[in-house]
């Protein structure tokens, strides 16, 4: 599959038989650098960090970490040059942050047909406007994969999830939401903030977000003006959503398709330097 800026074709009503390429809603982080890819983790959690520079203040010398979630059709190797990128952009990323990658299980995805790919969550309708039908079971049990990295961090690693950023494009974006704003009831520590690229919010109906998470967790979202896929409605009406939920959103837009570039991924390194070092901002 072409990871690459994939240009979807839509389906087409015919009574020949015809070859249609499979919706995908992935993209690949700007290439802005030559970056090298290390998983230095198995399985669940493809993981890397830069050494940590000598000097700093107390917050660059406790550990936190990124958790990005790729799209539909990709896997984890389609970002993980943000663990190279960020830190390029802002030092403080590269100091004592961990970046895991997740990868996606393969399932059928109703809107290919079936078709067996890499997939949070399987999708009904195209293309993904306000109001398409919920895969509440899919998206349950990729939250719960989420959350497992969650509890593996802070076992292993000690990176407790005030020092965690859940995030993701596209699908990887919604999942990445449900996990930080619906799943983060009384009791659980919020995380320190959430990133949408080109994401939707999914079930609305079961949003209720604690006072303390509203509190704590202030999310990053950013979509392309002319995205077709995930289409723009999108962000305006989930972000509106989210405020009156009383979440802190910084929503940037950007003169582009379902994809990122490279002032997004500026934008969001300034973001993540703010959350996890609100000292050094």
């Amino acid at each position: 599959l072409d990871k690459t800026r994939i240009k979807l074709v839509p389906k087409l009503a015919s009574c020949k038989m015809i070859m249609i390429k499979p919706f995908l809603l992935t993209a690949v982080a700007p290439a802005f650098l030559n970056t090298s890819r290390r998983s230095i983790f198995p399985a669940a959690m493809s993981t890397s960090s830069s050494v940590n520079a000598p000097g700093g203040d107390q917050e660059c010398d406790t550990p936190a970490a990124v958790i990005f979630l790729h799209g539909l059709g990709d896997t984890p190797a389609g970002w993980s040059s943000l663990q190279r990128n960020l830190p390029s952009l802002r030092p403080n990323l590269g100091k004592n942050v961990h970046y895991v990658f997740p990868p996606a299980p393969t399932i059928g995805i109703s809107v290919n047909g079936g078709m067996q790919m890499p997939g949070w969550f399987d999708l009904y309708d195209w293309p993904i406007g306000v109001g398409v039908k919920d895969d509440k079971e899919g998206k349950i049990k990729a939250a719960i994969q989420i959350e497992e990295t969650v509890e593996k961090l802070e076992k292993e690693m000690d990176i407790p999830p005030s020092r965690i950023v859940v995030g993701g494009f596209s699908q990887g974006g919604a999942v990445a939401l449900l996990t930080a704003y619906h799943r983060r009831t009384e009791g659980k520590v919020p995380f320190a903030g959430c990133v949408c690229l080109s994401g939707w919010l999914t079930l609305k109906e079961d949003l209720n977000v604690t006072e303390e998470v509203a509190k704590s967790t202030p999310l990053f979202w950013a979509h392309g003006e002319y995205d077709d896929k995930v289409l723009f409605e999108q962000q305006a009406h989930g972000v509106g959503v989210l405020k009156e939920h009383g979440v802190k959103v910084e929503e940037r837009s950007y003169p582009m398709g379902h994809e990122s570039d490279y002032d997004e991924i500026d934008a969001m390194a300034e973001f993540l330097e703010k959350v996890l070092f609100p000292s050094s901002s």
